[in-house]
C-alpha cells in the first residue's frame, strides 16, 4: 500500500490501537533520500544519545554488533533435558517450578494434554531446553505403552533425562517399560524422587537407589524443596551445547519446515514435490515415521526440507498424536529458516491450525501459508474461506499465501516465489541512516499521543539483528503497544518485510544526572 494513499484505518486490535489521520509522504521521502544525507542525520541523532544514561548492552548494540544466528558454520543449540515419568508423579508441577512460571498444564486428571512440549529454561546463567512428556493421551487399555512410547520419543532428542518417580509409591508397572528403554538409550539419567515434602519422607526416596540410576534426588515440586540441588546436578550432567542436534548454516540450500496439523497433507505434498513416494502416506493421522531430510529441486534450485517428521514415529502410535505432532513441529522449526504452514482449504480453520501457526510465529522463522485442496473448492466455499482468513488470520496478513493441491501438484510452481519473498524479508537489514530517517518522517506526520501530559520521543533506532528482523528504539518514555504496532505495520509497507515476523522493542533512557 502506497503511503500517499494511506488513510485512517479502523481499529483491528482493540481500543489501544493507534489510528493515524490523513495521508503522508513517508515512503516517497525515504525513497528520494540520499544515502549520505541519511547517514549524516543518523550520526547526529546518535551523538545526541551520549547525553543519556546508556549501559554496556546499549553500547554493544549501538556499535553494530549484530546478533544474527550466523551465516556460516553450524549453530550450537542449547542442551536438551527430557522430563519423563508416569502420570500423576508431578512432572508438570516440576516443569513449572524449574521454569519459574506456570507454563505446563497442571490438573488432578491424569493425561491432561497440552499444545507445547518444549520450553526454554535457565539455571545459574546457563540456558537449556526442556522436553515435557506430560502431553500423552489417556488410554486405559494401553496406558503403560503410551507412557513408554512418549518417553522414547523425548529421549531420542535429549542430551540427558530427568526421570521423575513418586517417592511414596515407588516404581510401578508403568515405570518398568520406561526404565528398560532408558537403560538401552545409554543417555545420562537423573532420578528425581518427587513428593518428598519433609526430612521424614527422605527414607522413601532412598529406596529408589535400587532402580539402578544412581542417587535419587529427593524433591518437592509443589514446595520447591530440593529443586535447586537437583538443577545444580542437572547442569553438571548436561553438555554446554546439545550433542544431539546442531543447525548447519554453512550456506547451501535454504531450509524449509513443512508443518501443519496431522493428516493435512504434508507427506502427500512432500512426495509430490520430491517426485517420489519417500514418505509414508496413510489416512490415519500422524503416520509419518522416519526423519525426513529431503533435498528437492524447485524452480531450478535445490531446497532442503528439514526433518518434516522431526522425530522417529512408529505407525501404531495413534494415541497421543497431539504430543508427537507438537514435538515434530517444534523440532522442525528449530532447524528451519522458513515455515510453510499447510492448511486444509476445504475445512474450517481449526484451533490446532491456529496454534501451529502461533508456534511458527513465535519461532521467529519466515512464514508462508499454503492452502491445500484449493482446486476442489466451489465458489461459495471460497467466499467463506476468504472471510475466515480475514477474521482468523488477520495477524499474519503479512505472510505470502499460495493455493495448492498436495495430491495433484496443482500450483506447486507458486511455492518458490512465495518462499523467496518470505526469505528476502527475513534476511533484510535496513541501514541505520535510512531507518532513522523513516522514524523521523513517520513521527513528524503521526506523533505519539500525549499521555498524562507527556509525549514520549524516539531518540534513535537501530536494527539489532535480522533472521528475523529485530529493531530497538531508544525512547524517552514508554510507547503505547498500539503505536508500536503502527510502526511495525509502516516498516512493512515502506521497506517490504513481507513473510517475516518483526520485533520492535524499546529501551527507555533518561538524561544523565536527571533525578529519578
Amino acid at each position: 500500500m502506497s503511503d500517499t494513499t494511506h488513510k485512517s484505518g479502523k481499529s483491528v486490535a482493540g481500543d489501544d490501537e493507534y489510528t493515524p489521520t490523513g495521508t503522508d509522504q513517508v515512503a516517497e521521502n525515504i525513497a528520494a533520500l540520499d544515502d549520505e544525507e541519511a547517514e549524516l542525520r543518523a550520526a547526529s541523532l546518535r551523538a545526541g544519545l551520549d547525553e543519556y544514561e546508556l549501559d554496556e548492552d546499549d553500547a554493544a548494540l549501538l556499535s553494530g554488533e549484530y546478533t544474527d544466528e550466523g551465516e556460516e558454520g553450524p549453530v550450537r543449540l542449547d542442551p536438551v533435558l527430557a522430563i519423563i515419568g508416569r502420570p500423576n508423579v508431578g512432572k508438570s508441577t516440576l516443569v513449572n517450578r524449574i521454569l519459574g512460571r506456570r507454563e505446563a498444564v497442571v490438573e488432578d486428571t491424569p493425561g491432561v494434554t497440552r499444545d507445547r512440549v518444549m520450553y526454554s529454561a535457565r539455571w545459574n546463567g546457563r540456558n537449556f531446553t526442556i522436553v515435557d512428556t506430560g502431553g500423552w493421551e489417556h488410554d486405559a487399555r494401553g496406558i503403560h505403552a503410551r507412557v513408554a512410547e512418549q518417553a522414547e520419543m523425548a529421549v531420542e532428542r535429549a542430551d540427558a533425562v530427568l526421570f521423575v518417580v513418586d517417592s511414596a509409591v515407588g516404581a510401578t508397572a508403568s515405570d518398568e517399560g520406561v526404565m528398560k528403554m532408558l537403560r538401552k538409550s545409554r543417555k545420562p539419567v537423573i532420578l528425581a524422587a518427587n513428593k518428598v515434602d519433609d526430612f521424614a519422607q527422605e527414607a522413601d526416596a532412598s529406596v529408589l537407589w535400587g532402580l539402578g540410576f544412581g542417587e535419587p534426588y529427593p524433591v518437592s515440586a509443589l514446595h520447591g524443596r530440593g529443586v535447586a540441588d537437583l538443577l545444580d546436578h542437572v547442569m553438571d550432567v548436561l553438555p554446554e551445547f546439545s550433542q544431539v542436534e546442531t543447525i548447519d548454516r554453512s550456506g547451501g540450500p535454504r531450509r524449509i519446515a513443512l508443518i501443519g496439523r496431522p493428516n493435512v497433507g504434508k507427506s502427500s505434498l512432500l512426495n509430490k514435490l520430491a517426485g517420489s513416494e519417500r514418505v509414508v502416506v496413510d489416512t490415519l493421522a500422524g503416520t509419518t515415521r522416519d526423519p525426513v531430510d529431503e533435498f528437492i529441486e524447485l524452480g531450478g534450485r535445490s531446497w532442503r526440507f528439514v526433518d518434516t517428521a522431526g522425530i522417529r514415529r512408529r505407525q501404531h502410535m495413534a494415541q497421543g498424536a497431539d504430543f508427537y505432532a507438537s514435538l515434530r513441529t517444534q523440532a522442525a522449526l528449530e532447524k528451519a529458516e522458513v515455515a510453510v504452514v499447510l492448511l486444509a482449504a476445504d475445512e474450517v480453520l481449526s484451533e490446532q491450525d491456529v496454534r501451529i501457526l502461533q508456534l511458527a510465529i513465535e519461532s521467529g522463522r519466515a512464514l508462508v501459508l499454503a492452502f491445500n485442496k484449493w482446486d476442489l473448492l466451489d465458489e461459495e466455499r471460497r467466499r467463506y474461506l476468504e472471510r475466515e482468513i480475514e477474521h482468523d488470520l488477520a495477524h499474519v496478513d503479512w505472510a505470502p499465501r499460495v493455493n495448492i493441491s498436495a495430491k495433484t501438484g496443482w500450483h506447486r510452481d507458486r511455492l518458490v516465489p512465495a518462499l523467496d519473498k518470505a526469505l528476502e524479508g527475513w534476511d533484510k537489514r535496513i541501514p541505520t541512516g535510512r531507518l532513522n530517517a523513516f522514524l523521523g518522517e513517520l513521527v513528524a506526520a503521526h506523533p505519539h499521543p500525549v499521555r498524562g501530559g507527556k509525549q514520549p520521543r524516539i531518540l534513535f533506532g537501530t536494527q539489532a539483528s535480522s533472521r528475523p528482523p529485530k529493531f530497538v528504539l531508544f525512547t524517552t518514555g514508554f510507547l503505547d503497544p498500539g503505536y508500536r504496532r503502527f510502526i511495525t505495520r509502516r516498516l512493512r509497507e515502506t521497506f517490504g518485510f513481507e513473510g517475516t515476523p518483526i520485533e520492535v522493542s524499546m529501551r527507555v533512557r533518561e538524561k544523565r544526572g536527571k533525578k529519578r
